[in-house]
């Protein structure tokens, strides 16, 4: 066995036994522990790291825990960026897709509301769940913390709060997805991509009141869901808007 010190910053304190919250604090560590084995040990999800110090160098997950090593642990840097130093991945995303587990529909419809490519399934096990994320490069949203610290699993947030609508901003805070959405792009329903229909091409589809009322129109390409700008859509429009806006400002025009 070899003793290191370990502190952990901001909110992965979250993660921790009180007693070890906010504070440098020492723990025993098998002679061939790595920093990745040793923070899921204490409790933390890797994929709610950022960065890693051993001694004041940024390490990679695979750096094996030393006698007196002082492992300093951090979260997403909202501000700053420290892309040059960054050692625990082998590449960021460039595509941010997602997939969410079965306690978090309502996020996952938010999510492609906004235009996130984002698959969710109540019937999806956690092994599916973790060999898309492998396979498609998605990001996992869930609020098991074990999930997260699978093997294969290189990218995930563990989701804080309980509500569809607050976890759809902790998501969009912490990602900073504001810059990056495209609204009323997917279907709700499957997920697939909406395109532009002609109304002439749909009439016969469409209820008497809507057909006398709207004239743009939207259809899935997968499932032909028809999508128009009633009072629903009006509701989603300031609920996108508000995601938007930019913290303690206006809402945002999608």
């Amino acid at each position: 066995m070899v003793t290191a010190t370990f502190r952990f910053y901001e909110e992965l304190n979250d993660f921790l036994a009180p007693e070890r919250r906010g504070r440098a604090f020492t723990a025993a560590c098998a002679r061939a522990a790595s920093t990745k084995h040793m923070i899921e040990a204490l409790g933390v999800p890797h994929t709610e790291v950022e960065l890693v110090l051993v001694n004041g160098e940024s390490v990679g997950f695979e750096r094996i825990v030393r006698e007196g090593d002082r492992v300093a642990v951090y979260p997403k840097f909202e501000t700053l960026d420290i892309t040059s130093l960054l050692r625990v991945r082998a590449r960021p995303l460039r595509d941010i897709r997602f997939v969410a587990d079965a306690h978090l529909g309502g996020l996952a419809r938010r999510l492609r509301m906004a235009g996130f490519d984002t698959l969710y399934d109540n019937g999806l096990r956690d092994e599916e769940i973790v060999r898309l994320a492998a396979a498609e490069g998605r990001v996992v949203l869930t609020r098991d913390r074990e999930l997260l610290k699978r093997r294969t699993v290189a990218h995930g947030c563990y989701v804080r709060t309980l509500r569809a609508s607050e976890q759809v901003r902790e998501i969009f805070d912490r990602l900073d997805l504001a810059r990056s959405a495209r609204p009323f792009t997917r279907c709700l329903h499957c997920n697939a991509p909406l395109v532009a229909v002609a109304k002439r091409d749909i009439a016969d589809a469409l209820p008497p009141r809507v057909r006398d009322c709207y004239e743009r129109f939207s259809t899935c390409t997968a499932c032909k869901r028809i999508y128009w700008e009633g009072s629903h859509w009006r509701r989603m429009l300031a609920m996108v808007g508000d995601l938007l806006a930019p913290p303690d400002g206006p809402a945002a025009a999608p």
